[in-house]
Formats: C-alpha cells, structure tokens, sequence
C-alpha cells in the first residue's frame, strides 16, 4: 500500500537539512531502485523552485511500504530526523488515483 509521509521544519534548520541531504538522497534513491517511490521533495520556503535562504518548510514522501507500521519506522529512520531537521512527522495511508 501507499503512504505519504508528511514532515515539518523546523524553522531555521537550513543548514542542518543541506548536511544531512546526501544521506536522505540516498535512502529515496533506494526506494526508487526497488520501485516503491512514487514521488518526494521539498515544500520551498517561498514561492520559488530555488528558495536559497528561504529554505524549506517541510517534504511530502509518497512510497510503497508493507504496512503503516513499517512506513512509520522508514520515516522515523530518516536522516532528516536525526539532524533536527523535522519538527513533526506525521505518515497517513494514501490512495493514488490520477495518474492511473
């Protein structure tokens, strides 16, 4: 099943989000690999594909996962997480309908 995994920055966390980005990068690309990412990326500070200072306000996940459980503990593995990037994690099923 799909589930979309819905994070928050914290505000100010910048820095801590570039440092810890080639490790993030690298587990999504591991899902991508195995077929199960969907979509991922960034919500950018301001209304802008390069936010610079901005930042980021958070990320939205979508990915195959067994169960919500195993979703839940993939997100909260997260790099992000362990950096302080994310003030709130939240992971919710998701059911795609377009495309089809």
């Amino acid at each position: 099943m799909l589930y979309a995994i819905i994070a928050t920055d914290h505000a100010g966390s910048l820095a801590a989000r570039q440092g810890a980005r080639p490790a993030h990068l690298e587990r999504l690309r591991a899902l991508q690999e195995e077929g199960r990412l969907v979509l991922a990326g960034p919500h950018p500070g301001i209304d802008s594909p390069d936010p610079g200072a901005a930042g980021f306000t958070g990320s939205l996940v979508v990915a195959e996962f067994s169960d919500l459980a195993a979703a839940e503990r993939w997100a909260g593995a997260d790099p992000y997480v362990a950096a302080g990037v994310y003030a709130q994690v939240q992971v919710k099923p998701f059911k795609q309908v377009f495309p089809a």
